[in-house]
């Protein structure tokens, strides 16, 4: 059986990862070592996470090249725009120690409060410095995260790459329907 799933952009994504979400302090990066000793080669955080360092430490501390990891990390809502995705790129890149991420995903599609036409704008300039983080090497795959049908229409119609990945919550108890 392949262990990967292959993407839109040519990419390889393992089917198997270790999220980071809610890792308990002080035992972050032990947490993150036991799952590279148990053969995890893909985490997922965010810099919402608080989790960026302790995985880079951990992927640093293993004895395995970095080519042997896939790290994915998500620019949240505080963090979008042209300018300030670039600039928050760069700080989950210094935090996890590495040149460059294999996934970047936009972590969620709007902020409370906006109107359509401002989470719209936001979401297409957010969409522009990710395509340039792809187009410098900072990033090998862009995608988003918790977007519907609508979000990501918007996006579609004004965007140079395609999002290789939409990133969802699914489980028995929280079915999106309009999203799957």
């Amino acid at each position: 059986m392949n262990s990967f799933f292959e993407l839109n952009d040519g990419n390889r994504i393992p089917k198997i990862g270790f999220g980071t979400w809610r890792l308990k302090e002080n035992r972050e990066q032990q947490v993150v070592e036991d799952a590279i000793e148990v053969g995890y080669r893909f985490f997922d955080t965010a810099s919402l996470y608080g989790s960026e360092k302790a995985i880079g430490a951990a992927v640093n501390a293993s004895s395995l090249p970095r080519k042997e990891f896939y790290l994915s990390s998500k620019v949240w809502l505080d963090e979008m725009g042209y300018q300030n995705t670039i600039d928050a790129c760069n700080r989950s890149l210094e935090r996890l120690g590495t040149d460059f991420l294999d996934l970047y995903l936009i972590h969620w599609p709007r902020k409370q409060g906006m109107s359509n036409s401002e989470w719209k704008h936001l979401d297409i300039e957010t969409w522009n410095a990710m395509e340039f983080l792809a187009s410098e090497g900072k990033v090998k795959s862009i995608g988003v995260s918790n977007f519907l049908p609508h979000h990501l229409n918007n996006l579609l119609d004004n965007c140079e790459i395609v999002p290789a990945i939409n990133q969802l919550e699914l489980h028995a108890g929280y079915f999106q329907e309009a999203a799957v």
